[in-house]
């Protein structure tokens, strides 16, 4: 009888150790994915990036500097590696982008120009849904944080290799915290 008790708490040990596990690669694989989502907003910013640029290079083209910050903003952006790479490199080039749309205020033909006009409600659009990927990455980083801190699971996670995943913060001064501003 002692043999099926022990056999018994043994398999139960044994499924809540697979159910836990389970959980966990669950939690990492929907990070994995609001990751990659995230990345499909980006990518889609950066594509929108040179045609806004080069909508504003044909009216203001003494402004050199701004574009090459703006394309030097974008290529590390592109680059990064990590999510805190990318966090400090999307800080840079929305402040980047603001200086273009400060440059670009400055030509009213500009502002009524339909091509810009589409660009700009298409970087609109972007940012919103960049905004809710990143909401949607950190809230899922948040419930898989908080699962590998609790108690048990605490005491397996990091023997399982899960450890906690890093957040997609907005970091720098008040501006960067600030939504690109595109409308004119």
């Amino acid at each position: 009888m002692g043999w099926y008790l022990g056999g018994g708490i043994l398999l139960l040990l044994v499924v809540a150790l697979i159910a836990t596990y389970n959980r966990l690669v669950t939690f990492r694989q929907r990070i994995r994915n609001a990751w990659a989502q995230i990345e499909v907003q980006l990518k889609r910013r950066y594509d929108l990036i040179p045609n806004l640029v080069s909508a504003v290079k044909g009216y203001a083209a003494h402004e050199k500097e701004t574009f090459q910050l703006v394309t030097e903003a974008r290529s590390r952006a592109m680059e990064a590696r990590n999510v805190e790479e990318q966090a400090g490199a999307e800080n840079t080039l929305t402040g980047a982008l603001r200086q273009l749309f400060a440059v670009a205020e400055s030509y009213p033909e500009l502002k009524a120009n339909t091509n810009f006009l589409q660009l700009q409600e298409e970087l609109t659009n972007t940012e919103g849904k960049i905004a809710f990927s990143r909401q949607f990455y950190n809230d899922t980083v948040l419930n898989f944080n908080t699962a590998i801190q609790r108690f048990p699971t605490v005491l397996i996670a990091g023997m399982l290799g899960f450890y906690q995943e890093a957040y997609f913060n907005l970091e720098g001064q008040a501006e960067a915290r600030q939504a690109v501003r595109v409308e004119f």
